[in-house]
């Protein structure tokens, strides 16, 4: 859990989160056990009001570039003003299972 957690330190101090949530999803793929390499965040904090979708990421990818230079191979992201968690029902969206990459069926 070290990944996962330096994740959460690092989103906690950078944006002051109202919730912050970081499941890692490595499970779901074909990755060896206990693997930290497919994560999913939701993070719901006031410092994205009047902020667009790509520029909540654009900050989120900023503050975790070293994770996602290293090991980190997919990061899902729910980013949220409260008002907006709260008209979701302060629920995150369930992610999808797992395509197979490469191994996909291409449509």
């Amino acid at each position: 859990m070290e990944i996962q957690s330096s994740i959460e330190n690092k989103l906690a101090d950078a944006l002051d989160p109202v919730h912050l949530e970081v499941i890692n999803e490595s499970s779901m793929h074909n990755v060896p056990p206990g693997s930290e390499s497919h994560f999913k965040v939701t993070v719901v904090s006031e410092q994205f009001d009047g902020q667009g979708l790509v520029n909540r990421h654009r900050m989120v990818n900023q503050v975790l570039a070293e994770e996602l230079q290293g090991r980190v191979h997919a990061l899902a992201m729910h980013t949220m003003t409260p008002d907006e968690w709260f008209e979701a029902g302060a629920k995150s969206p369930a992610s999808p299972q797992c395509r197979g990459g490469s191994t996909a069926a291409k449509t």
